[in-house]
């Protein structure tokens, strides 16, 4: 069963496009940044007018620029200490791994990925997007273990 207050308070109803996934491997989708509606964050992929709404190192990075994918794994300094930096603290704190994620995107395409992340980031309780920051579904407030499911 649903809580409505928690569904207020969060969009969990989303559905994974190429657009939310960030040039370092993280799906926008399942941020609590995205899911939120009060200054949300419109995903790293966000452009108006020409300039990027998302002030991130990585996502602003000159050498991501050049490179055909606009992903950090065609990057010559691929994985760069920001990204290594930033894998650990996903890694260590939410149990995700961008340098996985960026790997399964070059390997098996960005079409396999969403289908991953469609099945990783789904409530086993009530089938609404996971955030990867939160160990409880936002709608329907049951407690998942470390890996989400």
């Amino acid at each position: 069963m649903k809580s409505s207050a928690a569904n207020k308070k969060y969009n969990t109803s989303i559905t994974f496009e190429k657009s939310m996934i960030a040039p370092c491997g993280m799906n926008c989708g399942s941020c609590i940044g995205y899911m939120r509606p009060k200054n949300k964050c419109p995903g790293c992929r966000f452009v108006i007018e020409g300039e990027a709404r998302v002030h991130c190192v990585i996502r602003n990075c000159d050498l991501l620029k050049k490179n055909d994918s606009k992903f950090c794994f065609d990057c010559q300094k691929y994985p760069c200490q920001r990204l290594k930096q930033l894998d650990k603290r996903y890694r260590t704190k939410y149990g995700t791994s961008f340098l996985d994620n960026l790997m399964m995107i070059k390997l098996n395409g960005i079409d396999y990925f969403l289908t991953f992340e469609k099945k990783r980031r789904k409530c086993p309780n009530c089938g609404e997007t996971l955030s990867v920051h939160r160990d409880s579904c936002l709608a329907c407030s049951i407690i998942l273990n470390n890996n989400g499911l």
